[in-house]
C-alpha cells in the first residue's frame, strides 16, 4: 500500500452544489411522476414523459454523479484534479441546461428554448470531459478503473451532442433517418455509454474498498469494457446505417451483457475476499439496484418482439428509477458525509474527539428510504405493466416519500457544522 499516490480532494465548491442541486431536482422528479402519472400509459414519446426522462437523467442522475466524480477522479486518477474552475462551469451549465430543456419538453416549445438548454448540457459535458481527460492522461499507473471513465465522458459528450441536433431537428428538420429511430440511439447511447461504463468503473474501485475486499481478477474488468464498447458501437452504427432490426439487436444486447456479466464476475470476487463481513444498508440498496439492471436487460427482447410502448416505459423505469436512482441512494452516504466530515475535521482528527462520517446523517431515515425505495420499484412496476395510472400514482407518493427522506438527510449532512464531542 505504500506506493500507493491519491491526488489532493478538490475544493468542496467543485462538488458539493452538484450534490444539492441533484437532490432537488430527485425531488422535482418524484412530483413530475406523481402529477403526471397517467403519462407512463401512454407512449413513451410526449413531451410530458420527455420532461421526466431527461429530469431523471440530467438533474438526478448526471448531476450527482458528476459531483461524485469530481471528488473521485484524484482518488481514481492519482493526481490533482486537472482544473476545479472548469468543474464549476460545468456546475453553472449543467444547472442551466437542464432547467431550460425541462421546461421545453414540459411545454414543448420546440425554438430557441429548447436548442438553447441542449447547447448548455453540451457544454457542460464538454468540460468534465477536458477535467477527465487531462487529470487523466498523465496517469502514474494504467488501470482499467480509468479507461471507463474516460470511455463514459466521451460517450456522454457523444450522446449530448446527437440530444441537441435532435431539438435542432424538432425546430429545422434535417434528418433523413426518423427521428424516433436516431432518439433510441441517443438514449441508448446514454445508458449503455453514459451511465453503464461510468457506474462499472466507478463501482470497481467504490465497492471492493467499502468491503475491504479485493479482486486481482482485472481481465474481467478489461473484458467488460470491450465486450460494452463494442455491443454498443455495433448498435450505433448498424441501428444508423441500416436500421434497426430484431435478430442483429439481439447480438448487439448479448454483446452488453456479457460484458455487464464481467463486471458483476468481478464485483462477486470482491466480495468473497472482504473482511467487512456485515452488509450495510447502502450495499443493500447497490444490491437492488443490480437486480433491476438485470430485470432491464431480460425485458430487452419483449421490447423488441412485442407490441406498445409498454415494455419500453417499464425498461426506462427499471433503469432510472430502479438501477441507476438505487446506486445513488446508497453510495451518497458513502461519499457525501466524508466529503463534508474530511473539510470539519481532518486538520482535528487526533487532536479531540470529533464524530465520525457516519454520525453526520441519520442512519434510521436511511433505513426508511431503503424500505420504501423497494415498495415504489415494485409498486411503479406493476403500474407500468397492468397499465394502472392508480398505481403508479400510489408508487409516486411513496416515491416523494423517499426523496424527502433523501433530501432531509443530504442537507443535514450539507448544513453540518463543526462541534467538538465532549
Amino acid at each position: 500500500m505504500a506506493d500507493i499516490n491519491i491526488g489532493k480532494a478538490p475544493p468542496n465548491n467543485a462538488v458539493l452544489p452538484f450534490y444539492a442541486t441533484a437532490t432537488i431536482a430527485f425531488w422535482a422528479l418524484c412530483l413530475l411522476l406523481f402529477f403526471d402519472a397517467g403519462n407512463l400509459t401512454n407512449h413513451y414519446f410526449n413531451p410530458h414523459l420527455l420532461a421526466i426522462v431527461h429530469t431523471a437523467a440530467l438533474g438526478w442522475g448526471t448531476m450527482v454523479i458528476f459531483g461524485a466524480a469530481h471528488q473521485l477522479l484524484p482518488v481514481i486518477c492519482e493526481r490533482d484534479l486537472f482544473s476545479p474552475t472548469i468543474a464549476a462551469i460545468c456546475w453553472y451549465t449543467l444547472t442551466a441546461g437542464v432547467a431550460l430543456l425541462i421546461v421545453a419538453f414540459y411545454n414543448f416549445y420546440t425554438g430557441w428554448v429548447m436548442i438553447s438548454g441542449g447547447t448548455l448540457i453540451v457544454l457542460s459535458a464538454c468540460a468534465y470531459f477536458i477535467n477527465v481527460l487531462f487529470t487523466s492522461h498523465i496517469c502514474i499507473r494504467y488501470s482499467v478503473v480509468k479507461l471507463f471513465v474516460v470511455t463514459s465522458g466521451a460517450w456522454l459528450l457523444f450522446t449530448a451532442i446527437a440530444g441537441l441536433l435532435l431539438a435542432i431537428n424538432l425546430r429545422y428538420p434535417f434528418f433523413s433517418k426518423s427521428h424516433l429511430e436516431i432518439l433510441k440511439l441517443h438514449a441508448h447511447a446514454g445508458l449503455a455509454g453514459w451511465f453503464l461504463q461510468l457506474i462499472t468503473g466507478v463501482s470497481s474501485k467504490l465497492v471492493p474498498m467499502f468491503l475491504l475486499g479485493k479482486s486481482a481478477r482485472q481481465k474481467l474488468l478489461l473484458y467488460a469494457c470491450l465486450f460494452q464498447n463494442a455491443g454498443l458501437l455495433f448498435f450505433l452504427l448498424d441501428g444508423y446505417f441500416f436500421g434497426i432490426t430484431a435478430a442483429r439487436v439481439i447480438i448487439y444486447v448479448i454483446l452488453v451483457a456479457a460484458g455487464i456479466v464481467c463486471w458483476l464476475m468481478y464485483l462477486y470476487d470482491a466480495f468473497r475476499s472482504r473482511v467487512r463481513k456485515n452488509i450495510d444498508i447502502q450495499m443493500k440498496h447497490t444490491f437492488i439496484s443490480f437486480l433491476c439492471l438485470g430485470a432491464a436487460i431480460l425485458l430487452i427482447p419483449v421490447i423488441v418482439y412485442a407490441a406498445g410502448s409498454r415494455w419500453a416505459i417499464l425498461y426506462g423505469a427499471l433503469l432510472f428509477m430502479g438501477w441507476i436512482t438505487g446506486i445513488i441512494l446508497g453510495k451518497t452516504f458513502k461519499t457525501l458525509p466524508f466529503i463534508v466530515w474530511n473539510a470539519h475535521y481532518k486538520t482535528l482528527s487526533g487532536k479531540v474527539k470529533v464524530p465520525l462520517p457516519k454520525q453526520l446523517y441519520s442512519e434510521v431515515l436511511v433505513k426508511w428510504q431503503f424500505r420504501l425505495y423497494i415498495a415504489a420499484v415494485i409498486l411503479l412496476c406493476a403500474g407500468i405493466v397492468i397499465n394502472a395510472t392508480v398505481i403508479i400514482r400510489i408508487a409516486s407518493a411513496i416515491w416523494i416519500m423517499v426523496s424527502s427522506l433523501y433530501v432531509i438527510n443530504v442537507m443535514k449532512v450539507l448544513l453540518h457544522k463543526t462541534k467538538i464531542v465532549s
